[in-house]
């Protein structure tokens, strides 16, 4: 029995909240109820919650949306998606929405319970580190800067975040698949030259001017970023 966690339910008909509620409240969840986007997405903003439960057809904003003005505030709350659109696409778009889970209706509220369980252990987790490091270069990502040798470099938003995927890996080989999946956030021919152009880019902003090269091309398998001389 999950004890003393917080919800917010995002969810315009206001029965199937109501609902939600009332069953929260019988397993020992505190939940608050907001009926449309802007309204969810104020209360998430400035209130902290366990878990977030989100409708995606919501009036005002949707609830993608609101999840991704969330993930772009730097607010990474687990949220599961409650929806009646449950196919595989909708899905997929809800979780590269910024969704942790999703749940199509009708649910059984045992399995939502269920799985409200795990996200908030998720909660639990340790957060990522808000800055990342590799050698002199410094990359936040609350304040969206990078940074090498303690002068300012500015980058693309697709540059940023190219650049922040390899500095979280940093040390390891990243495949053109994986930057295709995780930067791109979609699927195509891995032959493609747009991630060598945006790579170029990047390598010539954060080497030029500089001392040492960090970022590597791996022939054959991917890219690398590391300090220099680091094995």
């Amino acid at each position: 029995m999950v004890t003393r966690m917080k919800i917010l339910i995002i969810e315009d008909d206001l029965e199937a909240a109501a609902y939600l509620a009332k069953a929260f409240r019988e397993a020992g969840i505190v939940s608050d109820h907001a009926s449309d986007g802007e309204s969810g997405l104020f209360m998430a903003s400035e209130n902290s919650y366990d878990v977030l439960v989100i409708d995606r057809m919501l009036p005002r904003r949707d609830g993608l949306s609101v999840i991704s003005e969330l993930r772009r505030k730097g607010i990474h709350t687990p949220v599961l998606i409650l929806s009646a659109l449950g196919q595989v696409d909708d899905r997929v778009t809800g979780l590269r929405a910024g969704g942790d889970d999703y749940l199509p209706k009708p649910y059984s509220f045992s399995e939502l319970l269920a799985r409200i369980e795990v996200l908030g252990r998720r909660k639990g987790a340790p957060e990522q580190d808000m800055v990342y490091r590799v050698g002199d270069l410094e990359l936040d990502r609350l304040s969206h800067t990078v940074r090498r040798q303690g002068k300012e470099i500015v980058l693309q938003p697709r540059e940023f975040r190219l650049l922040e995927y390899l500095m979280k890996n940093s040390g390891q080989v990243v495949t053109r698949t994986m930057l295709l999946e995780n930067v791109w956030d979609y699927h195509f021919d891995p032959q493609t030259n747009v991630i060598d152009v945006h790579v170029s880019r990047l390598r010539s902003k954060i080497e030029k001017d500089f001392d040492g090269p960090l970022l590597r091309t791996v022939r054959g398998a991917g890219y690398m970023i590391k300090e220099e001389g680091a094995h």
